[in-house]
């Protein structure tokens, strides 16, 4: 998704509409949700006045790196007290919500990751080249640790896939060799933290607008339409 400014005239009042979109890189729902807000905005009377911004939020910071344990078995410790079925039973609604998005969850090799590392390569490609690059990193991310079964902390993988997505891997390497935007991630989750934000996916418009959780196309229609009206 790339940022977009009005083609309207100058001599005409324009409507700039800001989404903030927080999410987790092993959040489906975060993938869910920008599927949609891109679904919304494509159907916006005005798309071209909408610009995104993806901010890094992570669930479980304290993760550990590697380990290879499959994300059923994580959820199932962390949220089920270790009843297997309580991680089974999350995936499924998962995979259940996002049918109708052309989204591809192999919860068989799905491995828990710490996305520390992952989040930082995507606000390089954000410097580097803009939303499009970002939202590209963020796909490429969400459907290797969704679909692909690779660990989101490895950092052979994260350099593999930031070439995929265009990355130079010069520089992909000397920043995972250093602690680079990390302060931007930890920016992001500050602000986000601030508003009371605990869960992904969490969408901010022009400021005052939110909603959380994955919802239904309508609504962020109904969101861009009614932060427009207000912003007339």
């Amino acid at each position: 998704m790339t940022e977009a400014m009005t083609d309207q005239p100058a001599a005409e009042s324009t409507t700039l509409i800001e989404l903030d979109l927080w999410s987790d890189l092993v959040c489906p729902y975060s993938w869910v949700a920008k599927r949609r807000i891109e679904a919304a905005i494509a159907a916006f009377e005005r798309p071209h006045d909408v610009t995104v911004r993806l901010r890094a939020f992570e669930l479980d910071p304290d993760v550990p790196v590697g380990g290879g344990v499959p994300v059923s078995e994580h959820l199932s410790t962390r949220y089920g007290g270790g009843d297997a079925g309580t991680g089974r039973l999350m995936n499924a609604k998962a995979s259940e919500e996002a049918q109708a998005d052309d989204l591809v969850f192999d919860w068989d090799r799905a491995v828990r990751a710490n996305t520390f590392d992952a989040h930082r390569l995507c606000a390089l490609a954000g410097e580097m080249g803009g939303p499009a690059l970002r939202s590209a990193a963020f796909e490429r991310f969400h459907a290797a640790h969704f679909g692909e079964g690779m660990a989101l902390d490895d950092h052979e993988v994260l350099q593999r896939l930031s070439a995929e997505c265009g990355l130079d891997e010069r520089r992909v390497a000397a920043v995972l060799a250093s602690d680079e935007y990390g302060e931007q991630v930890r920016a992001d989750e500050r602000e986000a933290r601030s508003m009371g934000v605990t869960s992904t996916p969490f969408v901010l418009a022009n400021g005052y607008a939110a909603l959380s959780g994955a919802k239904p196309v309508d609504d962020y229609l109904a969101l861009l339409r009614g932060v427009a009206t207000q912003s007339v």
